[in-house]
């Protein structure tokens, strides 16, 4: 017979609650077998926060239940809509089968599970608690939504006002100018300076805009590229550290991040080197990554954790102190906690107060463009009112 479902696991799993032993499940070809394979290449985009989230919490309940690890994962994969996650949950499965331990199935996958991920599930298994090992992850993948979305949406707003204002400069430049200009031209008057301006503008984006299309793609295109690189992701992350208002926001963001990741990796037992190693990588920042390698090299080379973080120059006084005081208490996952909770009120402050920050930006910003094309096309119509009069 024939039966639809999503994998061949599910497909006997179907076939079983039916009464149905199935002895030998094919896959059937049909004609259009590559535009549904093109089709799931162009779908496959790394899973998201919240596909992650959702699988730390199921593995941690199946673990905490005692379902096989191999069960589990067939179950979960069942239940999942990303494909990329789906055949890598497959691949992870295989390994397993294999003989490969969990941690290292998933590290053959780093665009899906990072070095975050895949060193708390070896650090699970290497002290038998998998399941708390997934639960540390859930609760710090949540917290990490939670910082994304806050800053996505204190950004948000700007970012649609400056859409808007660009949208509006080119429709003013390519339709609204040109209908001015032929008036103007007509009264052969002496026309403000204002007005020669916006003639001038108008008159670039209409005779040139093909090539300006042309050069911005091409821009972006290089701009991407070049963002792959060590060199331009490593500007690009300091670049965005040091845009006003933004940056510093980022900047604690990043902090809280690493606090809560490196406290995550001690409080669980992996070594202070391997920790920091892991989190550089965690804070997805080349920039404070590279700082933080500095920590571990200086680690390495027999320094305490206190001069090492001062040496980088990354946190106040009053962290470093903090962190000072879990070192000589031993306490240092208490005090990385205390830290990250700092920088997170900090964080939520200032998004509070960063729409109101850039609102007045704004508002400038719209009033000199409104204010120039006022200029630019009244005066010359007073001017042309009054060679009319005479």
């Amino acid at each position: 017979g024939r039966l639809e479902a999503g994998t061949l696991d599910a497909a006997a799993n179907q076939l079983l609650k039916s009464g149905i032993t199935p002895i030998e499940i094919n896959e059937l070809k049909q004609g259009n077998d590559y535009l549904k394979i093109i089709a799931r290449k162009l779908r496959s985009r790394p899973p998201k926060l919240q596909d992650l989230i959702f699988l730390s919490r199921q593995m941690y309940t199946l673990m905490k239940a005692g379902v096989p690890i191999v069960r589990a994962i067939n179950g979960l994969s069942d239940n999942l809509t990303n494909p990329m996650l789906i055949d890598t949950l497959k691949d992870v499965v295989n390994s397993l089968e294999s003989g490969r331990e969990l941690s290292a199935a998933m590290s053959q996958h780093p665009k899906v599970f990072n070095h975050l991920f895949v060193s708390m599930v070896k650090v699970g298994e290497s002290t038998g608690e998998l399941d708390g090992a997934f639960q540390k992850l859930s609760e710090y993948l949540e917290r990490e939504k939670e910082t994304r979305d806050k800053i996505k949406q204190a950004m948000r707003y700007p970012f649609i006002v400056f859409s808007f204002i660009i949208a509006a400069v080119v429709v003013i430049n390519l339709f609204v100018i040109p209908q001015f200009e032929g008036i103007f031209s007509r009264f052969g008057a002496d026309l403000p300076w204002q007005t020669k301006v916006l003639i001038a503008s108008s008159n670039i984006m209409q005779n040139y805009w093909p090539h300006m299309a042309i050069t911005s793609a091409a821009f972006i295109l290089w701009l991407r590229h070049y963002l792959t690189t060590a060199k331009g992701r490593m500007k690009w992350d300091r670049f965005k550290l040091r845009i006003p208002l933004i940056g510093s926001v980022l900047y604690e963001a990043i902090l809280a991040r690493f606090a809560t990741a490196f406290g995550l990796t001690v409080r669980s037992g992996v070594p202070l080197i391997q920790g920091l190693n892991v989190t550089s990588h965690a804070v997805d920042n080349v920039y404070i990554g590279d700082k933080i390698q500095q920590m571990r090299i200086g680690i390495e080379k027999g320094d305490s954790l206190t001069r090492t973080s001062a040496s980088t120059k990354m946190f106040t006084p009053l962290i470093i102190q903090m962190i000072q005081v879990g070192e000589e208490t031993g306490s240092v996952d208490d005090m990385l906690d205390n830290v990250s909770g700092y920088y997170d009120r900090e964080v939520d402050y200032k998004l509070k107060n960063l729409s109101s920050a850039i609102e007045p930006i704004m508002i400038i910003l719209i009033g000199a463009m409104v204010f120039m094309l006022a200029l630019g096309v009244f005066l010359p119509l007073w001017e042309l009112s009054s060679v009319i009069k005479k």
